[in-house]
């Protein structure tokens, strides 16, 4: 029987803890595929108590595994250099392949990120800052610059020849005074291509291939489908396609061979940025399930907004994914917390319903419909490792009733339960690898 190929994906504003399961699967995959976004996702995991925060490389490099960088992804390589550094420098071999085809962040893509947004008012999208957004709006005007480019000097002092240029009279309009050196733009990159190249790959060719042979791999999103550009709340997400779909597209490997689409679902709602949350919570339980989950962005820091898991929002994304299972992750962070809510539908006017639509306008004025759960109590970090290795009939009923809820109203069976940030808080309730 062929290896099974798993995709993991974020069912709601990014933080679901895909980069925890991405590291607990990866010792039953020979490839970690990182396929879309940037440095702007943050995915930590926590081994022997040591926690690690990703950007680039995709979480199962702390497993000995080959990850590869997609052609979805932008890369910034001064951040993927320092992040390679710091690996080797914990004692962690970096077997890392990147696609040739995928783009790179320029600095004045950082310098665009934040004046561009910072202009569009209301209908900003929240951005980091980092320029991922400019490089994936270059990238679709074919005016991108590729990781193949960084390593032909020539080819890059051409392409910068008219791009620079054109930047500048653009930075000048938003009133930006720094000037763009175009020489020693083309000398940092050139020395970004001269460290980087050992890793360049044709990877479409090395993944159907090696998939082909009978070997596997494991396809991690970064964000959430409700920030993606396509189907997420535009214009307040990211630039690119945080969906199951977006695996093959990111990486050239089709949809056929994709096996099993996992979605990562956070017990509450949680994200960064502008844009309508209808179950928002701006009161101390909302500050209560922040501090309990630890709800600061690994990217940004910043304290991401919460509030009561919405049903209505995760019940689309799996739609849109087709989840063949759910993974509900921070289950702990609602610990002494009761009762819990569950959004169940909206209100709009005078009508109710249950459907997800993407109109910003129309969401704002959505008025969330709850169901009333109870909620249970506390445990120390000890008592949840103890009861993750017992296995699901230790969990608290009250937690129990509130994740069988959760697969009712989704329609989608849990396979794993997340009770914490390291690998032996994570309940197994169905290997995903076999059928």
């Amino acid at each position: 029987m062929a290896k099974k190929n798993i995709v993991i994906i974020g069912s709601q504003w990014g933080d679901e803890g895909k980069g925890k399961l991405t590291d607990y699967l990866a010792d039953k995959v020979d490839f970690v595929v990182r396929f879309q976004g940037g440095n702007n996702a943050g995915h930590t995991i926590v081994v022997n108590g040591k926690r690690f925060a990703f950007h680039l490389i995709p979480s199962g490099v702390v497993r000995g595994k080959t990850v590869v960088i997609g052609n979805g992804v932008v890369i910034d390589p001064r951040v993927l250099l320092h992040e390679i550094k710091s690996l080797e420098e914990a004692g962690i071999k970096v077997n890392l392949k990147i696609s040739t085809k995928a783009h790179v962040i320029m600095p004045y893509h950082v310098l665009l990120d934040g004046v561009e947004d910072a202009a569009k008012g209301k209908y900003a999208a929240g951005t980091t800052k980092r320029g991922i957004g400019p490089a994936y709006s270059d990238k679709h005007m074919r005016a991108g610059i590729r990781m193949m480019d960084i390593v032909q000097p020539d080819v890059l002092r051409e392409k910068l020849g008219y791009i620079v240029p054109i930047k500048q009279k653009i930075l000048e309009i938003y009133g930006v005074t720094d000037r763009l050196d175009e020489n020693a733009i083309h000398e940092e990159y050139v020395a970004f291509g001269s460290q980087l190249r050992q890793y360049l790959a044709d990877t479409e060719y090395l993944l159907n291939e090696a998939l082909d042979s009978g070997k596997n791999a494991l396809f991690e999103g970064a964000q959430g489908s409700m920030l993606c550009v396509d189907h997420g709340l535009y214009p307040h997400g990211t630039s690119s396609n945080c969906v199951a779909q977006g695996a093959s597209t990111g990486t050239g490997v089709p949809m056929k061979k994709m096996d099993y689409v996992l979605g990562i679902v956070k017990a509450y709602t949680s994200r960064v940025g502008a844009g309508p949350v209808p179950t928002e919570l701006l009161d101390a339980t909302g500050d209560q399930i922040r501090e309990q989950g630890h709800e600061y962005g690994t990217t940004t820091g910043r304290p991401r907004r919460v509030g009561w898991f919405d049903a209505v929002t995760v019940k689309y994304t799996s739609m849109i994914n087709g989840f063949d299972g759910i993974c509900i992750t921070l289950l702990d962070a609602l610990e002494g917390i009761d009762p819990l809510m569950i959004c169940t539908a909206y209100e709009h006017g005078n009508e109710r319903m249950t459907r997800w639509i993407a109109d910003t306008n129309f969401m704002k004025d959505c008025k969330p419909v709850y169901e009333q759960m109870r909620g249970w109590p506390k445990r120390t970090r000890e008592e949840w490792r103890t009861t993750a290795s017992k296995g699901y009939g230790t969990l608290p009923p009250e937690m129990r009733a509130y994740v069988e809820r959760i697969q009712s109203i989704i329609g989608v069976p849990a396979t794993f339960l997340s009770v914490g940030p390291g690998r032996d808080e994570t309940i197994v309730l169905k290997d995903v690898f076999k059928d």
